[in-house]
């Protein structure tokens, strides 16, 4: 199964409290933050919502 690589490159500060919770449903707490998660349609919505705050690569293991 693919793996995301989510890193967070902007700081959740003055976004809406939908995308703060976003965040951290994504396991996100800060600028520099990262998190390995698997490939979903779930975990592809929260990115779709959040595509401003977090930047997005695909790890192959």
């Amino acid at each position: 199964m693919a793996v995301l690589r989510v890193t967070q490159v902007r700081s959740e500060i003055g976004s809406k409290p939908k995308h703060r919770g976003t965040l951290r449903a994504l396991g996100l707490r800060g600028i520099g933050q990262k998190n390995d998660l698997p490939d979903r349609p779930e975990i592809r919505g929260m990115l779709a919502r959040v595509p401003h705050l977090v930047s997005v690569e695909e790890v192959s293991e």
